[in-house]
């Protein structure tokens, strides 16, 4: 079970898999009669493979080593953070799937081959900490989790084998809260751990453009909107229940908002195009509408 580091796991396979996949999309959008290049294609398994193993050893020791190992064993999450740490999973699951199709593009594996390894390098390290969190005391392998790992991975195949792009995509948006400061051993200290730590700031987004769906050319193809959601006034994993069993006031938030598609934007610049493909999974800040499950509305001028 992932209580507070969803949004940590992906980080260090991420960073490469950003980086490499970024220069992929900015190369195979030129050229779309890819041949295999074995040379890149062999680079990048082996690196990939190297980064997925290290992490999972790094974070095995680094991590799991503060708990006993025990015999494997489920552990049922589903009640924790409002489902915010879920939605982490369905949007890292998404995004490494992009990133490894872009880095098989970048290698000139095209097509559904592209697709289906960039979905399989999802489930395979995410898989592979859900496992060592079976072996953990601390921790547990959870059903819930692998649902959601599935979800994200499911969204970004169906619509690549379905469409062959992607027309729905996923975002994140994120800023610090004065909650952390109450629990700063378990949202973070430094703001850099609360951007990832705390999910009371934290949003997912499902965002569509109008070029997703209608032809034509110009830049207003990028503008579509983004239904958001995210939880708040979270200080731990589960609800907390005083003596005449009334709990913490948590609430979930859902946002409707307008939205940028990077990828979008008209260009003929390769380096623009790499830059939009690695910043689009961040939300940009926008107007935004607030509903609160109490009934609240709220209105955004600028939401982030």
């Amino acid at each position: 079970m992932l209580r507070s580091r969803t949004m940590q796991l992906p980080t260090a396979f991420g960073l490469l898999l950003i980086f490499l996949a970024g220069n992929a999309a900015g190369q195979v959008a030129v050229d779309d009669s890819l041949s295999v290049d074995r040379g890149r294609l062999l680079g990048v398994s082996s690196v990939g493979v190297g980064v997925m193993g290290a992490s999972l050893v790094v974070l095995d020791r680094a991590w799991y080593a503060q708990y006993e190992r025990t015999s494997f064993h489920w552990f049922d999450d589903g009640p924790e953070w409002l489902q915010m740490d879920k939605a982490g999973h369905v949007f890292s699951c998404y995004w490494i799937g992009r990133w490894g199709d872009g880095l098989m593009q970048w290698s000139g594996v095209g097509g559904r081959h592209s697709a289906w390894i960039g979905a399989a390098t999802g489930m395979v390290f995410m898989g592979g900490v859900e496992v060592l969190d079976g072996f953990s005391s601390g921790w547990g392998f959870s059903g819930w989790d692998m649902a959601a790992n599935a979800a994200g991975t499911a969204m970004f195949l169906g619509q690549e084998l379905g469409w062959g792009e992607q027309r729905i995509k996923l975002k994140l948006s994120a800023s610090p809260t004065p909650f952390a400061q109450q629990r700063p051993d378990l949202l973070g200290r430094s703001l850099g751990e609360r951007l990832l730590k705390d999910y009371n700031g934290q949003t997912v987004w499902l965002t569509s453009s109008v070029g997703a769906f209608a032809p034509g050319k110009g830049i207003w193809r990028a503008v579509g909107l983004g239904i958001g959601y995210g939880a708040e006034d979270m200080l731990s994993a589960r609800a907390v229940r005083d003596d005449v069993g009334s709990s913490d006031p948590r609430s979930r938030q859902f946002f409707i908002g307008l939205d940028l598609d990077l990828e979008r934007i008209p260009t003929r610049s390769r380096s623009l195009r790499t830059v939009f493909f690695l910043l689009n999974c961040i939300k940009l800040p926008t107007p935004a509408i607030e509903l609160r499950d109490n009934g609240r509305i709220l209105v955004h001028g600028l939401y982030f």
